[in-house]
């Protein structure tokens, strides 16, 4: 089941898409349509179909965004969560090989593996939630638990980030 937690970032990275895919990108491939269909023949002309092809897509993702940032309900930072883990943080661990691992808790709408977005769902956030400072984390994992320590957690992201 989808999550409607998300922070303010995330919703307002989902409102400039939005945006953009109305205000932008749907006026230009609509031109381009409406130019494809100048050049005669609908049913051989490829741009034309494609172009119809691409309008479906960006109006079927701009009714899934409306959608969604009606119900997504955005997790402010309060004080009083300083020192847990909780929803938004920014958490580091390390496992017994010394590996380190920096994460996010986020909602499923900002899932980025890149920036080591991890979902609230997910085996490591839930095993992280509510830990402080040293605490051991035990995440199950397909290949059997493993072990983490937690030596960071903070609301704003790590400095050397």
């Amino acid at each position: 089941m989808k999550s409607h937690l998300i922070t303010q970032a995330g919703k307002d990275t989902l409102r400039e898409e939005l945006d953009y895919l109305w205000k932008v990108k749907r006026p230009q491939v609509t031109q381009a349509v409406s130019e494809a269909a100048a050049l005669g023949d609908r049913s051989e002309n490829a741009e034309y179909k494609e172009g119809k092809r691409e309008l479906r897509a960006i109006d079927r993702r701009v009714r899934f965004l409306r959608k969604r940032l009606e119900v997504v309900k955005v997790v402010e930072y309060s004080p009083e969560q300083e020192g847990k883990a909780f929803f938004g943080a920014w958490v580091e661990l390390e496992n017994e090989d010394g590996d380190i691992l920096r994460c996010r808790i986020v909602g499923s709408d900002e899932i980025d593996t890149q920036k080591g977005h991890i979902t609230v769902n997910s085996p490591m956030a839930r095993a992280v939630l509510g830990k402080t400072v040293d605490d051991e984390v035990r995440v199950k994992a397909p290949s059997g638990d493993k072990i983490w320590l937690v030596n960071r957690i903070q609301y704003q992201p790590f400095d050397d980030e």
